[in-house]
């Protein structure tokens, strides 16, 4: 994965849902060309569909019109992408829908959806779900930056500026970057809210989108009855010297799998130890690898770096399941077989810079966690080492940037029943941070799960603890025991799987 300049923020500041989708597609339904309303909106059929999934889901979809500057309400607009799932009884629905939040920052909503769909059955049966496509990403006014792999691999401060401020100039020629921040979001949230003249609404807000989340509680307590925060991050955090420590000691915890293993650990040795004597060699001499295309198959040839691995480590890192392949392919490449390690690296990368809008990333995090980005000695010796600090500092130095609230950083405080769910290997946002989001609240529970990753709302009996929440906005009545059973996916030993 060439994690270098752009992309590394993508695979390193993605605090996001993994899921590929298609752009809904107008479903063919003459009969509802006047529509269907919702409060003050009117939808038209839509269908969600996703690789992922079998059958597309049947869904409504409008677009609704809203300032980008909102000191100038007659200048330009944006088209905010909304999609609504109506209940499956819809005569037994209640008025307090659920709006789920997208990570990243820079996914879709709508797109990312359908892959999480199953999670929201319980929930669906009583209550409408409503995805907004936040501004500057899916169907809101998309804003993304294609970067090609030659200009990618400079890792320096001054070619990450370069191509921050590239970037900028092209998104510039249809929007105001300044105006595509959190704080903007929130606004347009309650907008949507207000709209569909509902009096409350319900947040579920995965990685980032706990960001959104606690942002649109701290302005709208009143509007807000529950909020379910998956994989956390804090307001009172800034985001910059945050990656590299928190994948080390993820990592620690996911290879003492198989250390702890005699089976894995004869077979394959300490991976970490393997993973940084394969990084320093890769830093100075990178080999020039042959591969197969992960998608085509196609033969092709191209050198395996340090930065590729790295990233390749961290993004598998997010999922435990995937993880338990990194021992034998970090063993595999520490003998010179470096053709998996590559294929995987590199339909990563695609797979990252297809789904991240990473203009609507840049002004999210330039603008709210600019002046944290600074290289820490702390991180020298790390996976992920300092690049990825020193890159997104030149970035944002040249990135337009809009104003935070002073109040911004505020912990959430008050009675808002909120329940926060953790991995306990999550490379990204730690168990700590859930701890640290709902210090001050009064009504609140956080649940770690064992032995699993970051982005956990559909594992175990999540989704049906995640719907007992909704429907009686209580966290500490919640019996969550049947999560008791989890634990971590046990470490491949080859590529067969594990030993019995």
């Amino acid at each position: 994965m060439r994690t270098t300049t752009l992309l590394p923020l993508a695979a390193a500041m993605a605090l996001a849902l993994s899921a590929c989708a298609d752009k809904p597609k107008a479903a063919p339904d003459p009969a509802a060309a006047q529509g269907r309303a919702f409060g003050q909106l009117v939808f038209q059929p839509c269908s969600l569909s996703s690789p992922m999934a079998r059958e597309g889901i049947e869904a409504q979809c409008t677009t609704m019109q809203v300032p980008e500057n909102p000191a100038e309400p007659n200048g330009r607009k944006i088209g905010l992408k909304i999609a609504w799932l109506p209940p499956e009884n819809e005569a037994d629905n209640l008025l307090d829908p659920v709006f789920m939040l997208a990570g990243g920052p820079g996914q879709s909503a709508i797109q990312t959806y359908p892959a999480m769909d199953p999670v929201f059955k319980e929930v669906r049966k009583h209550r409408h779900v409503i995805l907004v496509d936040q501004r500057g990403t899916g169907g809101s006014n998309l804003l993304s930056c294609k970067f090609d792999d030659e200009t990618a691999d400079d890792v320096s401060p001054e070619a990450a500026g370069k191509l921050a401020a590239d970037c900028a100039a092209e998104l510039s020629k249809k929007a105001d970057l300044r105006f595509y921040t959190t704080t903007d979001a929130v606004r347009d949230l309650d907008a949507v809210r207000q709209a569909l003249g509902v009096e409350q609404i319900n947040l579920m807000g995965v990685s980032y989108g706990t960001r959104v989340a606690q942002q649109y509680t701290l302005r709208h307590p009143q509007h807000t009855r529950t909020v379910l925060l998956d994989s956390v991050v804090p307001n009172t955090l800034p985001l910059g010297n945050i990656f590299a420590r928190n994948l080390d000691d993820a990592l620690t915890l996911q290879f003492s799998q198989c250390t702890k293993d005699p089976s894995c650990r004869d077979k394959l040795g300490d991976p970490r130890q393997q993973l940084d004597a394969l990084l320093t060699r890769l830093r100075s001499d990178p080999p020039l690898v042959k591969y197969h295309d992960a998608s085509t198959y196609e033969l092709k040839e191209a050198r395996l770096t340090a930065d590729m691995v790295a990233g390749l480590v961290r993004m598998y890192a997010y999922m435990p399941a995937a993880a338990s392949l990194l021992p034998n392919l970090i063993h595999e490449a520490s003998q010179g077989r470096y053709e998996d390690l590559m294929a995987l690296s590199q339909m990563l990368t695609t797979q990252i810079q297809d789904s991240m809008a990473t203009g609507m990333q840049f002004s999210v995090v330039c603008t709210e966690d600019r002046g944290s980005f600074t290289p820490s000695d702390e991180d020298k010796d790390t996976v992920l080492g300092q690049a990825m600090a020193s890159s997104m500092g030149a970035m944002c130095a040249v990135w337009p940037t809009g104003k935070v609230p002073a109040d911004f950083r505020t912990p959430l405080t008050g009675n808002t029943p909120v329940l926060a769910i953790s991995g306990e290997f999550d490379p990204v946002t730690p168990p700590r941070y859930g701890d640290e989001a709902i210090a001050k609240l009064s009504n609140a529970r956080h649940l770690v799960l064992k032995g699993q990753g970051h982005s956990v709302l559909g594992v175990g009996c999540m989704p049906k603890l995640f719907a007992q929440f909704v429907e009686k906005a209580d966290p500490k009545a919640l019996d969550a025991t049947c999560l008791d059973t989890l634990d971590a996916v046990p470490p491949f030993t080859s590529f067969n799987g594990w030993n019995p």
